[in-house]
């Protein structure tokens, strides 16, 4: 008996690796005693917990505010008062010149670039449009997200050897040929913590312009909040083809589920009606906690004083503990950790595969994330995609710590492959 299924449910629910991603995260968070470098949860930072828990004292205290949060449906595309005020925001901080009419938020900024892939890319007038990464590895989350098959093409970056054991992606740039409707890139990057440059962020800018295309810019991470960004660079300025995507997640409220698109008025107005038809209207949830914080300029000080700070720490703890277990071990790389929350482990000459390695580790009570799941839209295959893993440094030191020595011991277990 045939499933029943039609095209469109068979791809979405088919395997994938952020469906193996969350599992893991879920099962072990429940089952407990596993070293969780795997997923990309926040940290729980105390002095960030204590706002939201203030925030919702304040919320219960008000009267109305609990149950018009929980008991009111919003417009499709947000609540008025925190578009205003994200847009205020935005002008002050970006200086870009918008409104509320600009902004429109979802159901997470997975949810958000699911709607904008497929708002953009898929079959227009019977011909094929798709959306192409400039600099994979990207985000695992993106690679199941076409509606059609085939929907995503990528550059294959240049690889910058830096001294003496790390390393670092360049956009190696290409043609943007005409079946191309957007160009997708997060800043900082996820997985490798990549934080594209200001020359070619806007390179790919002019390029994206010129061919009459999308530029989608994935700030998860990213400026002005979380702010999780530890190289010099700007915030893009605002241009009419470049559409922003935010999110809460990363401030550490990942189960509020709030992602915010910032662009011009006929996409929001399109996002605003997929909204309506797919989820009705917007989680209040996120947006009442934040709203008098973007406000106020708290938000602001506490991503600048506390979240930025604390994630720089935790990259450094993790980059010595990462570099104390393998010393003496030549045959690694790890990408300069720029941002994010993750460390990029680049293991050339190990004898087994990312998801062997990934498979040993997790009997050993260690979670990682194979690297090939990070290479979507690539077109000829790359061993290099499955020479790496991602690793998470948010997460307690003492864990970290003792999950990079189990890393280590296993590499060196494994040996070397022949040449």
């Amino acid at each position: 008996m045939e499933s029943g299924f039609s095209d469109f449910g068979e791809k979405l629910s088919a395997h994938s690796g952020i469906y193996d991603l969350m599992e893991d995260l879920g099962s072990a968070l429940s089952a407990g005693g596993m070293i969780m470098m795997g997923g990309g949860n926040p940290a729980h930072i105390p002095a960030v917990e204590d706002v939201w828990r203030r925030r919702l004292e304040e919320i219960l205290a008000t009267p109305g505010a609990m149950e018009s949060m929980l008991g009111d449906y919003d417009t499709p595309r947000g609540r008025p008062d925190f578009l205003e005020t994200m847009a205020d925001f935005l002008r002050n901080h970006l200086q870009w010149p918008i409104g509320p009419q600009n902004i429109a938020v979802t159901t997470g900024s997975q949810t958000a670039n699911y709607l904008l892939f497929n708002l953009l890319a898929g079959s227009r007038a019977g011909s094929p449009r798709r959306i192409l990464f400039p600099l994979v590895p990207e985000y695992i989350g993106y690679a199941g997200q076409g509606a059609v098959p085939d929907m995503f093409r990528a550059w294959r970056p240049e690889i910058e050897l830096r001294a003496p054991d790390t390393f670092k992606y360049r956009a190696a740039f290409g043609e943007i040929t005409p079946d191309i409707a957007a160009l997708c890139v997060s800043r900082p990057t996820n997985p490798s913590s990549n934080v594209i440059t200001d020359n070619e962020l806007s390179t790919l800018s002019k390029l994206v312009a010129q061919a009459d295309a999308r530029l989608i810019i994935d700030h998860a991470y990213g400026q002005p909040f979380p702010g999780v960004i530890f190289s010099d660079v700007r915030p893009p300025a605002w241009e009419e083809h470049v559409i922003h995507t935010f999110s809460l997640s990363k401030l550490g409220l990942p189960t509020s589920r709030t992602g915010i698109i910032v662009a011009d008025e006929k996409i929001i107005d399109r996002i605003a009606r997929m909204n309506a038809q797919v989820v009705l209207a917007t989680s209040t949830i996120g947006q009442t906690i934040t709203r008098p914080l973007f406000a106020s300029g708290e938000l602001t000080r506490l991503c600048s004083d506390v979240v930025r700070p604390f994630y720089r720490q935790r990259s450094e703890a993790a980059l010595a503990a990462l570099r104390e277990s393998f010393a003496g071990y030549e045959h690694y790389r790890v990408h300069e950790c720029e941002g994010a929350f993750f460390l990029w482990l680049w293991l050339p000459h190990l004898p087994v595969s990312d998801k062997e390695l990934y498979a040993r580790l997790k009997r050993r009570g260690l979670l990682v994330v194979p690297g090939s799941y990070f290479f979507p839209g690539l077109q000829q295959p790359w061993e290099h995609a499955s020479q790496c893993i991602r690793v998470t440094y948010s997460s307690n030191p003492t864990a970290v710590r003792r999950g990079m020595t189990i890393l280590a011991d296993e590499v060196r277990t494994l040996g070397i492959k022949d040449s």
